[in-house]
């Protein structure tokens, strides 16, 4: 017992060394947390969607931007695609369940906004339409996945492709990422007076 819990630590902070070598996947870091503040700037928002544990990553996601990350601020605008059980059960029982993200890409994207597609296979066929709903209304795609990337690869104008075939390591990983991504936006944005601005 004791040694699966020392191989399972192992395992994680030998990915995240990997991560902190990967100076590639860091500048795309920098890049997307760029294009998070300038959406934000511009007045549009972020989208964002998952299945199973990257659902609960959409979930905190959201959760740390709307609410606060680490300084107290007012909320910006994030929408986990998968919160709402209602929207989701509709779609699936009128239409299929491959849709229940791409519908509401549709219903709530507008073009400025940033859609985070999380797959750790890169195959979550839902996740996959969403981002091609996404990129024909002209809103921005970020992907995060496992090293392969998978088909979403193909749909993201940034790819997030943590090194490592590892679903529990991946899933550690997004989580760094999007911490690391939401203290850059709020840095970022106070930084640019945007909380200091008459917009309420």
């Amino acid at each position: 017992m004791l040694e699966y819990i020392r191989q399972n630590i192992e395992e994680s902070v030998a990915v995240k060394e990997k991560l902190l070598r990967d100076e590639a996947l860091i500048g795309v870091l920098a890049k997307v947390s760029r294009l998070c503040i300038d959406a934000y700037q511009s007045g549009s928002k972020i989208l964002i969607c998952g299945n199973g544990g990257s659902a609960s990553d959409a979930l905190h996601m959201a959760g740390e931007l709307v609410g606060r990350y680490q300084m107290e601020r007012r909320g910006v605008a994030a929408i986990a695609l998968n919160a709402n059980a209602a929207v989701m059960t509709a779609i699936s029982n009128d239409y299929d369940y491959e849709n229940i993200f791409s519908r509401q890409v549709a219903a709530l994207g507008r073009a400025g906004d940033v859609l985070f597609g999380i797959s750790t296979s890169g195959n979550s066929a839902n996740v996959e339409k969403a981002l091609q709903e996404a990129k024909k209304r002209g809103i921005h795609t970020v992907g995060l996945t496992g090293r392969r990337g998978g088909k979403l690869q193909a749909h993201t104008e940034y790819l997030l492709n943590v090194p490592s075939d590892s679903t529990p390591r991946i899933q550690e990983m997004h989580i760094l990422l999007i911490h690391t991504l939401c203290g850059l936006i709020e840095n970022g944005l106070c930084e640019q007076g945007f909380w200091t601005e008459e917009r309420d």
